[in-house]
């Protein structure tokens, strides 16, 4: 196997464009709606791709759709290939709001000064959280973190929080070193499973949202497979707003947002496993500290995107 040992930064400094998949209308047309709320006659939404498009789209629709409803504003969706492209496309004006995964937000608070407001609540109105994982099959020799050294582990995709810093940083805190392990972007959480499950790595990522979507698919058995490792508990992914944006404009989308109803916010939701479906909650850029600190420890700077 073909195996590639980029660095997050040099992964992320190949990426040539921004890289968006719209999923609504194009434009504004000449009589749409124009206020404080709906800028241009449109809001342009966007999400980054952690989980297979198929699931993803029609679910992060739903949000959209009960948000625009809610606006009177048409909202545009667009699942971006992938974590850089995102932040690249909100720091070009091409997005007014976006879901970022907790370390995207990181970056995109730096380059596209993005505002987190809202996030997935647990059943009792907290924050709800994930946590990253390293796994290997239940015969696996491989006990510790350690005993990577001088094997493959499939991570996600460049500038994932669960599925690229989290297990970097653990290699580091096992005191390996970035050549002693052989690292493979896969493409995506989805993707690292998938390696894992056909034998090509010898140990892959699965974070804890990952896990029980493929385990509800069938698609993964915990019982075939062992973690060797799991981080603390991350808080969900951020909506973020754009920072240059109206005041007027940011307030309404807050207060929007907050208000949907747990069902339409339960199918996006639901993804990232959260049981049972809830409203989102307020947050700000002090729910992310931990992230922020994780990228300070990293030693990722904005370069980086």
């Amino acid at each position: 196997m073909s195996v590639r040992r980029l660095t997050l930064a040099t992964s992320l400094l190949l990426v040539p464009a921004l890289g968006l998949t719209a999923c609504g209308s194009e434009s504004s047309d000449k009589g749409a709606k124009t206020s404080a709320t709906c800028p241009d006659g449109r809001i342009r939404f966007g999400v980054e791709p952690f989980e297979d498009p198929d699931k993803l789209t029609p679910a992060a629709k739903v949000l959209a759709d009960a948000l625009g409803e809610t606006l009177d504003c048409e909202v545009e969706l667009t699942i971006t290939d992938d974590y850089s492209a995102e932040v690249l496309a909100m720091q070009n004006g091409k997005l007014d709001l976006a879901m970022f995964g907790p370390l995207g937000y990181v970056f995109a608070s730096k380059r596209a000064k993005a505002e987190a407001i809202a996030s997935f609540s647990d059943e009792h109105g907290k924050v709800s959280s994930y946590t990253a994982g390293i796994w290997v099959p239940k015969d696996s020799p491989l006990k510790t973190v350690k005993d990577l050294k001088g094997h493959s582990l499939a991570l996600a995709s460049a500038g994932s929080t669960s599925g690229d810093a989290l297990p970097r940083k653990a290699l580091l805190d096992a005191g390996l070193k970035a050549s002693d392990v052989r690292t493979n972007y896969a493409g995506g959480h989805p993707e690292a499973l998938l390696a894992l499950t056909n034998d090509t790595v010898d140990a892959a990522e699965i974070n804890s949202q990952q896990l029980a979507s493929a385990t509800e698919s069938g698609t993964f058995d915990p019982a075939k497979y062992r973690r060797i490792w799991g981080s603390e508990p991350v808080p969900n992914d951020p909506i973020t707003v754009r920072g240059d944006l109206d005041a007027t404009f940011k307030k309404a989308i807050v207060d929007a947002l907050l208000k949907l109803p747990a069902d339409k916010v339960g199918k996006i939701g639901a993804l990232l496993d959260v049981d049972p479906p809830a409203p989102l909650v307020a947050v700000d850029k002090s729910t992310y500290q931990t992230l922020f600190d994780l990228a300070d420890t990293l030693h990722l700077t904005e370069k980086d995107v």
